[in-house]
């Protein structure tokens, strides 16, 4: 959880400077990062909308989105628009659709790779790629916020070490909304 969750919460706070009542699109919300962002941005007072399968909708919107949409159904923007904030973590990288989404001024936040800096400036919007950094402090917050049922874990599959490869190659496969965890023992 430490990881996915430290993810989300630099993601917002300390790069997109989340407010209260922004439109907030978390892209792969039933993933490991997702189902936490989602409950991080609804947490800080956002209205949330999150994209991912159809088998992810009812996890991702009993965390919080208001709004779930299947991204097979097509790009996010022939259905959604006006957002403050998207952040990335399906992977899905510097697609078009998604700065389409933003207003002007919005922040596009990437965790796959780099932003194309004139993408960003024909939108109008700043777009920021980050690789999540050790925090103690913000450690201990989230630990707080999971103690006090704020902050839900989601974990999607088990595998116990010995059977590290088969969890990893796990991710190209259909398989459970939630975190992947290795169990050791």
């Amino acid at each position: 959880m430490a990881l996915s969750a430290l993810t989300a919460w630099q993601a917002f706070v300390d790069r997109a400077q989340l407010q209260p009542r922004e439109k907030v699109l978390v892209t792969g919300g039933p993933g490991g990062v997702g189902v936490y962002a989602v409950q991080i941005a609804r947490a800080l007072g956002a209205e949330v909308t999150g994209t991912g399968g159809e088998s992810g909708h009812e996890l991702v919107t009993r965390l919080g989105a208001e709004r779930y949409l299947d991204y097979t159904a097509g790009p996010v923007d022939q259905e959604l628009s006006g957002f403050d904030v998207v952040l990335d973590a399906a992977g899905a990288g510097d697609d078009e659709a998604l700065y389409r989404v933003l207003r002007p001024g919005g922040r596009m936040i990437l965790l796959a790779a780099p932003p194309d800096a004139d993408r960003a400036s024909r939108h109008e919007v700043r777009a920021t790629f980050f690789i999540v950094t050790p925090d103690g402090q913000e450690l201990r917050h989230l630990a707080s916020l999971v103690d006090k049922g704020g902050l839900e874990p989601a974990v999607g599959q088990t595998f116990p070490l010995s059977e590290g490869r088969t969890a990893f190659e796990s991710a190209n496969r259909p398989h459970p909304s939630g975190k992947t965890v290795l169990i050791v023992r």
